[in-house]
C-alpha cells in the first residue's frame, strides 16, 4: 500500500478513533466541568491517533488468520480509546513546567497554560485511571491479558521509569546505549504493547504476540529517533509542538551523542528491522499491508 491509499485510509480511522473517545467522556457522569474540559482539550484536540490505529489495524491483520478472534472489533474499539487515553495522559504529564515545561501539544496550548497546571496533573490522572476503568469493564474476553500489556508498558518500568531516566539524563554525558534504554521506556514500550494488545485480541498465538511486541520496541526506537531528528530539521508549525527543545535542555539523544546524519542511520536501521520482524508474523492479506506501511510511515515522516 502506498500513501495515496494510505493516508485516506488513516483519516478515516482516526475519525473512527476520535468519535469513540468522544463518546467515552460523554457518558461518563459525575466529573467537575472544569477538569471534564481540561480532559477534552487534551484527549480531543487532535493528534496522530498512531497507537490505538496501530492495535486496531494489528486486531484486524490478525484476524485475516484462521483463528477466530477473541472478541468483536467494537470491543477492540474500546481498548484502543483506552490506550490514546494513556499516552494522551503522559503527554499533559510530560508538558507540566517540572518535566519538559513545553507550551505547544497537537497545535494548541498544552493543558496547563490552557487551564492551570493543577487542574493538568489531575486531568493526566484522571484519563490514566478512565483508561484502566475502560478495559476493566470491557466486554473483551482478554481485559485482564491487556490491562496487563498496558500496565506494564506505561508503568515503573515502561513509559515512567524511561520519563524518569529522560529527566536523570538531562545535562548529563550519555552514551547511545542509555539513550536506547530511555526510548525503549519511554516510546518504544507503549508502541509495542499498542501492537501486542492487538495480535491478543484477534487471539494470534503466543508466540506471534511476543515477536510482534519485539518488532514494535525497534519500531518504538525509530519512531522517537526520527523525533530526535525532527526536532532539529522540522518548525514548530509541522510538528504542532515546540521543536528545538532537546537541545535547548539538553536532553539524551542520539542526535545529540553521535550528530544528525548518523542519528538518522541508526533511526532507519532499527525502523527496517521493525518491518522485517513484523512482517514476517503477519498473515499475509491486504489488513497486513496495511499495517506494515502504517510502521513504515512512522519512522519515514515530516512531523
Amino acid at each position: 500500500m502506498d500513501n495515496q491509499d494510505l493516508l485516506p485510509a488513516l483519516a478515516r480511522e482516526q475519525k473512527v478513533v476520535e468519535k469513540a473517545l468522544a463518546g467515552v467522556l460523554r457518558r461518563e457522569k459525575g466529573i467537575p466541568l472544569r477538569l471534564k474540559d481540561a480532559m477534552k482539550h487534551s484527549l480531543l484536540s487532535g493528534g496522530k491517533r498512531l497507537r490505538p490505529i496501530l492495535m486496531l489495524w494489528a486486531y484486524d491483520a490478525f484476524c485475516g488468520g484462521r483463528r477466530k478472534p477473541a472478541v468483536d472489533r467494537s470491543a477492540a474499539l474500546e481498548a484502543a480509546c483506552a490506550v490514546e487515553m494513556l499516552h494522551t495522559y503522559s503527554l499533559i504529564h510530560d508538558d507540566l513546567p517540572a518535566m519538559d515545561d513545553d507550551v505547544l501539544r497537537r497545535g494548541q496550548p498544552t493543558c496547563h497554560v490552557a487551564f492551570d497546571e493543577a487542574t493538568a496533573i489531575l486531568a493526566g490522572d484522571a484519563l490514566q485511571a478512565l483508561a484502566f476503568t475502560v478495559l476493566a469493564r470491557s466486554s473483551a474476553s482478554a481485559s485482564a491479558v491487556i490491562v496487563q500489556v498496558l500496565g506494564q508498558a506505561v508503568g515503573p518500568s515502561g513509559m515512567v521509569g524511561g520519563q524518569q531516566e529522560d529527566l536523570d539524563s538531562e545535562g548529563q554525558d550519555v552514551d547511545a546505549r542509555l539513550i536506547r534504554r530511555i526510548h525503549l521506556g519511554k516510546t518504544a514500550a507503549l508502541l509495542a504493547a499498542s501492537l501486542e494488545a492487538g495480535a491478543q485480541l484477534a487471539r494470534a498465538p503466543e508466540e506471534s504476540c511476543r515477536k510482534v511486541y519485539q518488532a514494535g520496541l525497534n519500531l518504538g526506537l525509530a519512531f522517537q529517533g526520527a523525533d530526535d531528528v525532527l526536532d532539529v530539521t522540522a518548525t514548530s508549525q509541522q510538528m504542532g509542538k515546540t521543536v528545538g527543545k532537546d537541545e535547548a535542555a539538553d536532553k539524551a539523544t542520539w542526535v545529540k551523542v553521535e550528530g544528525l546524519e548518523k542519528a538518522r542511520a541508526r533511526t532507519s536501521r532499527y525502523g527496517r528491522k521493525g518491518i522485517k520482524e513484523l512482517s514476517d508474523i503477519l498473515p499475509s492479506g491486504p489488513d497486513s499491508e496495511r499495517l506494515l506501511a502504517m510502521a513504515s510511515l512512522m519512522w519515514n515522516r515530516d512531523h
